[in-house]
């Protein structure tokens, strides 16, 4: 099925790498007017944006730091203005700074939780002024599955994760009569920047664990993410989609 989401307006956070690019890359794919938001690298933004229009589909970049109100609010001013309103929020940006409980910094919780929960916070209460007044639209939160298993040296991390499936639950619940759905995906470990600086032997131990014995694709979430953002997901709202090759289930 091609162009499920033709026209509509998706907002992608932390879009410029990762699960986020390949993210944005998929609802491009389907029809979708994609906002690219990203807070530090201009180049990998632009470069995301300009294959989107190579394959004819239409992208912009919104430079903005998620856990800012003004910067949010001028963000979906700007989105708004250019694309129209949001119809797709998809609330990926997130970052990590592990330490071990009894080594961790104040700063250190202080800044994943600001980003990783405020942010969501932020971006999904914005994202409602268009969405109630359309009676529609869909929500997805990236969660992971250090919120439900948890994960030595990631206590902060492993909060906020949990924290954004709590949030999906209580919007669910909230914005379900205005035609409004909310859901989350959780991935394990997967390809990405943050995973290739691992070791091979760190890896090896966590592939041990996998019962599919194998990382996951960025793909793989961004997947998840169009399910969840087209009408074939129209009966679901409130749910987490587990993505980890059987690590926890």
């Amino acid at each position: 099925m091609e162009n499920m989401l033709k026209d509509k307006v998706a907002l992608v956070t932390g879009a410029s790498r990762g699960i986020g690019k390949a993210i944005a890359l998929s609802l491009a794919s389907q029809g979708a007017k994609v906002a690219i938001n990203y807070s530090s690298s201009d180049a990998a933004a632009l470069e995301v944006c300009e294959t989107i229009r190579k394959n004819d589909g239409t992208a912009e970049i919104f430079k903005a730091q998620v856990n800012v109100e003004e910067e949010v609010e001028a963000m979906f001013s700007s989105i708004e203005e250019k694309l129209g309103s949001v119809d797709i929020l998809v609330n990926n940006a997130g970052i990590t700074k592990d330490n071990l409980l009894m080594r961790m910094k104040t700063q250190e919780w202080d800044s994943v939780i600001d980003v990783n929960l405020k942010g969501a916070f932020l971006c999904t209460r914005r994202a409602l002024k268009g969405m109630m007044k359309a009676r529609y639209g869909k929500i997805i939160n990236i969660s992971s599955v250090v919120g439900f298993s948890g994960n030595a040296g990631q206590f902060n991390y492993s909060a906020t994760k949990a924290g954004i499936v709590g949030m999906t639950k209580s919007a669910a619940l909230e914005l379900a009569s205005r035609g409004i759905r909310v859901n989350a995906v959780a991935p394990g470990f997967i390809e990405t920047d943050m995973t290739a600086s691992l070791t091979d032997d760190v890896k090896a131990a966590y592939m041990e664990k996998i019962p599919l014995k194998s990382l996951g694709k960025a793909e793989d979430i961004a997947q998840a993410v169009i399910y969840l953002a087209s009408p074939m997901s129209d009966y679901m709202t409130g749910q987490t989609l587990h993505l980890n090759g059987g690590l926890y289930m």
